[in-house]
């Protein structure tokens, strides 16, 4: 009996998402790469293997894959659905193709629609003889969940539902119970339908046992997964094509250097100057007129969610490697040219006296209710909202804020979210705009109604 196959998953949590190396000592496949291959390079380095095959499971929704990238880099061959309408030269596949990887490890193509059309799952087959241990299934099965149905569009999402709960049962028919479960999307992405909960790994018999499209009738299923689809981002729009044309890799460069007048005349033009530092710092002094999306939260998708596409973007952080991480982040989602950056503290950016707002709890919100009326601004999205939500708050979620900023409350705002993260955004957001807001930065669900503030559900 040959060695298991190594399993090498590797994370980019902050789009919530998986790609993966598998390898046998010597040769790999590598599994919908993000498009910062440098990452997938090192560890096939690190592991002394060769990558000779690049797997793309569909084209992709929510980033910039790096598969073209990884496979011309490499030399190694690049299979993406003989369906899919692509413009760069690939090795098609279709449903029951098997692609050998090497004497003991191949894969086996399943087709699985519902998340697009044209998705695939591979089987990893491996050992002697050979047999699954597992199953590389994108946006298909998911840890509890599926990948969401709606995001070629709504005249599409009843088919694609129905296709979901078809492919998630072939996959839990086709494949024996211990086989590992190894999604790309599920971890915080909006590509999933359903909550996945914090589990990190599973396999085909855990998910026939607790995954409600294993466990519940079709009808029920379907219903229940329609009625739970929430917004999702707005750069998800600009992924398809960009993955149907062929990215090229990333362009990590050190971006151009902004001085103080730089700085102040892209805020005046209207121009996008982000701030990556923390809510505590950027509440604590910034520069006016620059928007908060820190780097220690989802920094990509919510930036990526509410910049109007091809708007010229600085960032400001407190270090080059600040700056970096951020820009290794934006490159995954096809925002790829910086007009400028940063670094260091207000002070080095603008000769004018630092912006300032107000950090407090739910605590502190229900005790200033007592004494003076205020304005509050809850940014969740609708369904948290639908979920409960402090009596009288005006309720405009984050991605639709800068769109309907004279639906703000005058006066005194106090904003929140669900955590903090998105609240400082929106606090950021208003206090461009000349709103004095007071962010609250602490959990709804723990805090909210334990203060005596009045909620309805």
């Amino acid at each position: 009996m040959s060695a298991a196959p190594v399993i090498v998953p590797i994370e980019t949590p902050t789009l919530g998402d998986r790609s993966y190396l598998a390898h046998d000592g010597e040769v790999a496949v590598v599994v919908d790469p993000q498009r910062d291959i440098d990452r997938v390079l090192s560890i096939a380095e690190s592991a002394g293997v060769r990558i000779t095959h690049v797997l793309e499971t569909h084209i992709h929704n929510d980033y910039v894959t790096g598969g073209l990238a990884l496979a011309q880099a490499t030399g190694a061959a690049y299979h993406v659905n003989a369906a899919d309408d692509v413009s760069y030269d690939r090795v098609p596949v279709s449903d029951g193709d098997v692609v050998e990887i090497s004497p003991t490890m191949r894969v086996r193509v399943i087709a699985t629609p519902g998340h697009t059309f044209t998705h695939l799952s591979y089987a990893l087959e491996a050992g002697d003889p050979l047999e699954p241990v597992g199953v590389f299934t994108g946006g298909s099965l998911l840890f509890g969940a599926t990948g969401r149905p709606d995001l070629l569009g709504h005249e599409h999402t009843d088919d694609l539902v129905h296709h979901q709960f078809a492919s998630a049962h072939r996959l839990a028919e086709e494949l024996p119970e211990h086989t590992h479960v190894l999604p790309t999307h599920g971890f915080g992405s909006f590509c999933s339908a359903g909550s996945t909960g914090d589990v990190t790994e599973s396999t085909i018999g855990r998910e026939k046992r607790q995954n409600p499209a294993l466990t519940q009738d079709e009808q029920q299923w379907v219903a229940d997964t329609l009625a739970g689809l929430d917004d999702y981002p707005a750069y998800y729009a600009h992924m398809g094509p960009a993955n149907s044309a062929g990215p090229s890799g990333a362009d990590l460069s050190t971006p151009e250097a902004a001085d103080k007048e730089t700085l102040a005349a892209r805020i005046a033009a209207g121009e996008w100057v982000v701030d990556l530092r923390s809510r505590t710092a950027f509440a604590a002094g910034h520069v006016t007129g620059t928007l908060n999306f820190g780097i220690d939260g989802q920094f990509a998708t919510y930036l990526g969610w509410l910049i109007p596409w091809g708007t010229p973007l600085t960032l400001l952080g407190d270090s080059p490697e600040q700056v970096a991480e951020a820009q290794r982040e934006l490159v995954r989602i096809g925002i790829d040219r910086l007009a400028g950056a940063a670094t260091g503290s207000p002070a080095d950016w603008s000769d004018a006296d630092p912006g300032t707002f107000e950090r407090a709890e739910f605590a502190d919100l229900a005790q200033v209710r007592h004494h003076r009326p205020v304005a509050v601004l809850d940014v969740r999205r609708s369904s948290e909202y639908a979920d409960g939500h402090i009596d009288g708050a005006t309720h405009i979620p984050l991605h639709e804020l800068l769109g309907r900023l004279d639906e703000v409350p005058g006066g005194e705002v106090w904003v929140h979210c669900a955590a903090g993260y998105r609240a400082s955004i929106a606090a950021s957001v208003l206090a461009a705009h000349g709103i004095r807001p007071v962010a609250i930065d602490d959990s709804f669900d723990e805090s909210a109604a334990a203060a005596g503030l009045p909620l309805t559900h």
